[in-house]
């Protein structure tokens, strides 16, 4: 079975789901039981630190806690996810590639915006998940593009140009994409 860890899925424009429409979901887990991603693309009404201000009212205001907190997915938005360049001294990350990490702890909340933080980091809240073969068939359906993971889409696009970044990186032209879908 092929990986698509540490893989950018981008949605094709048939992908007319409301929720993944345009959207570019990294891939960090997938294996025979299923997969698991975090749309990237997706911004909710809230700034980061908005919502570290519920979590510790003495917060400092610093321009990097000023970026959105972007919707992971439909499933647990209740869960918070950091993304971030890898950085050594936090046990609770998991290393995804050798330039990503990710984690749920709230230790690495608590340090954006100070010294501690990683240089590059985002925060989602809920992931994106598949059950065994579902993203495969989807794939094979034409719903999604891949693409390698980009550090440069990741963390320093803005999010409302990864979708367009994303494809381009692959050579293709959004101009020259058809919503119609079909197989030789």
């Amino acid at each position: 079975m092929e990986s698509f860890e540490n893989q950018l899925l981008i949605a094709m424009p048939s992908l007319d789901d409301s929720y993944f429409n345009k959207s570019v979901t990294y891939i960090c887990e997938h294996n025979d039981k299923g997969a698991m991603g975090l749309i990237i693309n997706l911004p909710v009404n809230l700034t980061l630190s908005e919502l570290l201000s519920q979590i510790n009212d003495e917060l400092e205001e610093t321009p990097s806690l000023e970026q959105l907190v972007l919707t992971g997915g439909p499933v647990s938005q209740d869960r918070g996810f950091v993304l971030h360049s890898p950085q050594a001294g936090w046990h609770s990350s998991l290393a995804l590639s050798d330039e990503v990490m990710i984690t749920t702890s709230k230790d690495i909340l608590m340090a954006l915006g100070t010294e501690e933080a990683p240089e590059k980091f985002l925060v989602t809240l809920g992931y994106a998940g598949w059950g065994p073969g579902q993203l495969e068939q989807e794939i094979q359906a034409n719903s999604w593009l891949m693409a390698p993971a980009d550090e440069d889409i990741l963390f320093h696009t803005p999010h409302d140009q990864r979708w367009k970044k994303a494809t381009a990186k692959l050579g293709i032209d959004l101009a020259h994409l058809s919503s119609d879908i079909g197989h030789a």
